[in-house]
């Protein structure tokens, strides 16, 4: 009798590796960078270059999914760098940024300008402060190269949105992380100067908040600060949550406050989108409207959820404006969000939705 035939056996389908580029003019740093990621199997590192003279021709010949572009380096810095990269072959750029006041102004002009996260470099003991890197700098990585590259624009922030806000009850809660900066400033710049008071969870590392509140605050009608704990919450001001601290809105009577404490990370985040949707729940309940923007992870759409159980209205961006998609495509899944709406468009409806009287607030946003 003849063996039974064998099957050939198919093997696994595995995932394409997220190919990357890395450009920083330390040896040293693109040693440990290299390795780092090297080692990762989700990860190829497919070319280096100390320039950005030099990565020129590494990212046309390699062409990365991703790039990490260290922000000063010889012939040409960063920023100038990465316009050119989003004008002429929009590409997902991680910065690599040193904890300053200078590199946090370079930084965020750089996620201004297209870049979809940073990772800060140390200035001194490089080898330990970036193996103390090592998770989120591939989390980070893994989560630009399957982002959304936008091509470099030029123009202006929307103009403030035409309805007058007319109440002075009324909180809003915002949440963001990757991608968030520029989300934020779109929104931010088209509120009204008389608009809501905004309470903003982005996440962002101490030393980069403040500069962040400042550079809006020059470029918005309403006056953008970073939180402090006490602060009372008044209509035309934005709060920001300051980095490596949790912002939560607290009552006094019949005002509305910051609440800004260090307790344990939530999540894995501190600030914590959760923990400040959760406050406003509860404290401000129907008189709320929450926003949960671009960001990997779920941080917020359990929280985003109890706003909306507790009459608040609750937007999300939508997938195509997004850098990524995950935060609100959490939200959404968890029933947490009554619309997505392009990031274009949520400054506008925040004031119709602050606007609607009891009568209209189940109104389509």
């Amino acid at each position: 009798m003849m063996p039974p035939p064998q099957l050939a056996r198919t093997p696994p389908r595995t995932r394409r590796r997220g190919r990357v580029g890395v450009v920083d003019d330390s040896a040293l740093a693109r040693k440990l960078l290299c390795a780092m990621l090297g080692a990762d199997r989700g990860i190829e590192v497919v070319g280096v270059a100390s320039d950005p003279l030099t990565a020129r021709t590494v990212i046309r010949t390699t062409k990365p999914d991703v790039i990490t572009l260290d922000v000063e380096m010889p012939h040409m810095d960063g920023v100038t760098f990465l316009e050119q990269i989003m004008r002429l072959r929009p590409t997902p750029v991680l910065m690599v940024s040193s904890l300053t006041d200078e590199g946090a102004d370079v930084t965020l002009r750089a996620l201004e300008l297209g870049a979809v996260d940073f990772v800060t470099k140390p200035t001194i003991d490089i080898a330990r402060g970036l193996e103390d890197k090592r998770g989120e700098l591939i989390a980070k990585v893994k989560a630009a190269a399957a982002s959304q590259p936008r091509a470099l624009a030029f123009a202006a922030p929307p103009p403030a949105p035409a309805p007058a806000f007319r109440t002075t009850d009324r909180i809003v809660a915002i949440g963001a992380s990757t991608g968030g900066v520029d989300a934020l400033r779109r929104i931010v710049c088209a509120l009204p100067a008389d608009g809501p008071a905004v309470c903003v969870v982005q996440h962002m590392p101490s030393g980069f908040t403040r500069r962040f509140a400042e550079r809006l605050n020059a470029a918005a009608q309403v006056t953008v600060v970073e939180a402090q704990d006490g602060q009372r919450c008044l209509p035309g001001h934005v709060y920001i949550a300051p980095g490596d601290l949790h912002l939560r809105l607290a009552r006094s009577g019949g005002q509305y406050q910051c609440r800004v404490t260090d307790d344990a990370p939530i999540g894995g985040h501190r600030p914590s989108v959760d923990a400040l949707f959760r406050s406003v729940a509860a404290q401000a309940g129907a008189n709320a409207v929450g926003v949960i923007l671009t960001g990997m992870g779920n941080d917020g759409a359990a929280a985003l959820r109890l706003m909306r159980e507790a009459g608040a209205r609750t937007l999300g961006q939508d997938a195509a404006s997004c850098v990524v998609y995950g935060m609100p495509k959490a939200a959404a899944a968890a029933g947490a969000t009554e619309a997505e709406l392009p990031i274009d468009e949520i400054a506008a409806a925040i004031v119709r939705l602050c606007n609607a009287t009891d009568s209209q607030k189940r109104r389509k946003c």
